[in-house]
């Protein structure tokens, strides 16, 4: 039945917080296809209450301590929090390897912070399959959500179909900054943070170096900062303010409507694979569907008509 998908989904658009884990339960199932449906219908168009920041970057670029810092002053101005830390998946066990919720520091008694670890189902990287969907239903509720995911190529372009803003993070003297200019991918970042600004002029060196390929390659504007989580911690009030900068010049609901058409488009090709997208016609055949269809359509509805399209050709 998907009554309880239809429950769930009206207390997160009452905005009741305490909704989110039976939400994320909901939609982490692989068999409560119509429950999450509702649930998704019930919150359609609530979705612009809040944001969604996606944070990537390579491991060991210290994202959870930034997150810690930055989830804390999100708190101190009041704002509430949930973070879907996508974490690769253990091979033997199925689950998240790494276990964010045991990084990211908080106040496990503040009912406004939700930590959720999910594993990336053997997509290194990768958004899990669920994630578009619980950051859609939980921005309903939460001021901001934000989704952490370890950087090793796909990650950065997949969580940019997702967030409203994309920050990656890179450490200094590791070379990540180079290999990032390298990758191809400085088209993706709204806000580039250089961690570990305590170690001096090697983070600035990191800063200038990011500034300067920026520049070079002619990229729309992004702000390059330097910051440090190490107490007293520096920078983390620059990149808050960064990041709603950012948002201020959005037009949101033309971005949610992308979101969804291109989440609509990632279950089709988890459920149907390269061969159900070959019916489509491809790719960009398949988005270009989308894209004339109303921008209200939630998910599940864009889903059926790519399914109806693939079966009538």
């Amino acid at each position: 039945m998907a009554g309880e998908g239809s429950e769930v989904g009206a207390r997160l658009r009452e905005r009741d917080l305490s909704a989110a884990p039976a939400a994320l339960n909901l939609i982490e199932s692989t068999t409560r296809r119509d429950d999450v449906a509702a649930l998704l219908r019930e919150v359609a168009g609530l979705e612009q209450r809040g944001r969604v920041v996606g944070v990537t970057g390579p491991p060991g670029a210290g994202k959870s301590s930034l997150l810690s810092a930055v989830v804390g002053a999100w708190r101190r101005d009041g704002r509430s929090v949930a973070v879907l830390a996508v974490d690769p998946s253990s091979k033997r066990s199925g689950g998240a390897l790494l276990g964010d919720r045991a990084r990211i520091e908080f106040d496990p008694a503040d009912t406004a912070v939700l930590i959720r670890s999910t594993a990336a189902g053997g997509r290194l990287g990768g958004l899990a399959p669920a994630t578009r969907a619980a950051a859609q239903a939980l921005s309903a509720a939460f001021d901001i959500v934000v989704i952490e995911t370890v950087g090793v190529g796909q990650s950065e372009t997949e969580v940019a179909e997702v967030a409203d803003t994309v920050a990656v993070v890179v450490q200094p003297g590791s070379g990540d900054a180079l290999q990032f200019i390298k990758a191809g991918i400085m088209e993706v970042p709204d806000v580039l943070v250089v961690t570990k600004a305590d170690l001096g002029d090697v983070a600035l060196r990191a800063r200038r170096d990011l500034n300067a390929a920026l520049r070079s390659l002619g990229e729309r504007e992004t702000a390059v900062l330097a910051v440090s989580s190490v107490p007293p911690a520096r920078g983390i009030d620059e990149l808050v303010a960064a990041l709603d900068e950012h948002r201020t010049g959005l037009d949101l609901p033309a971005v949610r409507a992308d979101v969804r058409r291109a989440g609509a488009l990632a279950d089709f090709v988890v459920e149907h694979g390269e061969r159900g997208l070959r019916a489509l016609g491809g790719r960009r055949a398949a988005l270009k569907l989308l894209a004339d269809e109303p921008p209200e359509r939630d998910v599940a509805s864009l889903l059926e008509l790519l399914e109806e399209r693939a079966v009538a050709r």
